[in-house]
């Protein structure tokens, strides 16, 4: 029903087409892998494991080559067997950092810098000023180094603000390797064609991975050995995910969401790929469930807030939740629906996390549910009053309306040895690697869905506050925006280095649920509408396993 200007919105629901899940109950109907083939992966992934850790240790190998190695098996993936080399391989690059690395060429040199900012060292950008000419500008003799320009340009993407030196950098590269990446060959052309894509920095593990498998398969310089073991420990992880999926569906078909609340997106399969991306490791099972069942609540939640509640309604349902009353006579059957759902899944978050000692976890989780049904109420009264935020207030909100915070305190209920009470505390403070990353997946967002959702009647989204606050056209406000997003990245990239008040998992939880935010909305809104790249890349990830060749 169209909205008249002369009648109160509040008398009226809005309109929502939202797409149903392009899954079904696939994950409960799908054959489970064969039990010997996948045990046979088993074995031979614990001995192709030793034999790269043997690579890795290799007394023969230059430190270059071993920062060479490592950065492989890193982008496919399985780094995560390797912590104790890795650790070893990059304590000696720090140490060694500021020796004379000059007879290096530019490729060592960028990587070098790289992997130890990944790692949280701040070295100086200032080694690359060896690169430079009188003038401060990066040598000519450079742009037909293309490895060295492409290893310098993933290097420019860890910068903190003011690090001109790297912005420069970045400037330099991307011009030039967008000139030669036409006239290359594979694999160097899919590489750098990806990296300007997408720079590593703002890549998922999980899908970098899927991408450079495709991409070193081709190389004949990636040892045999590391690319089988990135091969089979995909397929070995494929499985423990398809297990892991198996179970949240059929919780999810139990609720029967997609039947009693018709209005809300069915978005299970998409909602797993945040917990996928948060951490690819098999060993975070109730991690992933957890924030997995978190972000299709909020989702739901969003979809009420935003789509279908009465500004009344909305009023008293954030009410209960703020006072967490149970009670539930009140309330229209959609939310009781809801709201007796959420219960129970807070239940088996106290329940869980009951068995390890943290019977804390549910009280931050029901802390940071109340910061979101706040913000989405604030954003519900703007639509009812016809009202445009100024940008800054809107970003404050979008700090929890981009679902991060709460999806963040889901994760951490989930792990056992990372999620503290100190943690939580930190993380209710919203310090400002959470606030950045919120901020990407806020803004990103609204950049790429605010003309849908303008359609269907919607909150005026960052790009409208922008336009009205600054006069600015679309185009222009897309702009304003972007840089906003850039200084987030810088915000995160200097939040990264040591030393941390928190464990530095939980700083790259942060690092990762923005990184999921370039990979779906960079291009396109890739949760609302999830039929096409999002479900290929999906079904990559969840249900193709890669062959191997014996």
């Amino acid at each position: 029903m169209a909205l008249q200007e002369s009648t109160p919105k509040a008398q009226f629901r809005r309109t929502a087409e939202f797409h149903p899940s392009v899954w079904g109950d696939y994950f409960i109907n799908k054959p489970p892998c064969d039990e010997m083939l996948f045990s046979a992966w088993i074995k031979e992934v614990e001995v192709l494991k030793e034999e790269v850790r043997t690579m890795l240790t290799s007394a023969t190998l230059k430190p270059s080559e071993k920062l060479k190695l490592m950065d492989i098996v890193l982008r496919l993936g399985i780094g995560y067997h390797f912590e104790g080399e890795f650790n070893d391989i990059i304590e000696h690059a720090y140490n060694t950092y500021h020796g004379n690395n000059f007879d290096d060429d530019l490729f060592t040199v960028a990587l070098r810098f790289r992997l130890l900012r990944q790692y949280g060292y701040n070295v100086s950008s200032d080694i690359f000023n060896e690169f430079k000419d009188g003038k401060g500008n990066f040598k000519d003799n450079l742009i037909d180094d293309v490895e060295g320009l492409l290893s310098l340009y993933e290097a420019s993407f860890l910068g903190g603000h003011g690090e001109d030196t790297l912005d420069k950098a970045l400037s330099f590269c991307k011009t030039h390797l967008e000139s030669a990446v036409a006239h290359l060959v594979s694999p160097l052309a899919d590489k750098v064609s990806h990296a300007l894509k997408r720079p590593l920095l703002k890549g998922v593990p999980k899908h970098e991975q899927w991408h450079h498998i495709l991409i070193y398969q081709q190389d004949e310089a990636c040892t045999g050995a590391v690319l089988k073991l990135a091969k089979l420990d995909f397929n070995v992880v494929q499985k423990c995910y398809q297990d892991e999926l198996r179970i949240i569906s059929r919780w999810w078909i139990d609720l029967d969401f997609a039947t009693k609340l018709p209005f809300a997106r069915d978005r299970v399969i998409e909602c797993f790929f945040w917990g996928l991306g948060a951490f690819l490791e098999p060993q975070f099972v109730l991690a992933r469930r957890f924030i997995t069942k978190v972000l299709i609540f909020l989702s739901i939640l969003d979809d009420i807030y935003d789509v279908h509640g009465t500004i009344e309604e909305l009023e008293l349902f954030t009410e209960k939740i703020e006072r967490w009353d149970t009670s539930m006579e009140d309330l229209p059957d959609y939310m009781k629906l809801f709201f007796e759902a959420l219960i129970g899944f807070f239940d088996e978050i106290e329940q869980e996390t009951g068995k390890e000692g943290r019977p804390y976890c549910v009280h931050y989780s029901r802390e940071m549910l109340k910061n979101q049904a706040r913000a989405y109420l604030i954003e519900a009264r703007w639509f009812n009053q016809d009202c445009v935020p100024q940008l800054e207030e809107y970003r404050r909100g979008g700090v929890y309306t981009s679902c991060y915070p709460m999806a963040a305190v889901a994760w951490l209920c989930g792990m056992a040895e990372t999620g503290s009470k100190e943690v939580f505390e930190w993380m209710l403070k919203n310090p400002k690697i959470v606030v950045a990353s919120s901020d990407i997946g806020r803004l990103m967002d609204d950049i790429t869905s605010h003309e849908f959702e303008q359609e269907r009647g919607h909150v005026a989204s960052a790009v409208e506050c922008c336009m009205k606050q600054y006069g600015v056209s679309k185009k222009e406000a897309y702009d304003m925006l972007n840089k906003m997003v850039e200084s987030d990245w810088k915000d995160i990239n200097e939040e990264l280095l040591k030393p941390s008040t928190v464990p530095r998992q939980v700083l790259i939880l942060m690092l990762n649920l923005a990184r999921i935010i370039d990979v779906v909305y960079k291009d396109y809104d890739g949760y609302t509408e999830a039929k096409n790249a999002t479900k290929e890349m999906l079904t990559a990830f969840l249900v193709d396993p890669l062959p191997v060749v014996a």
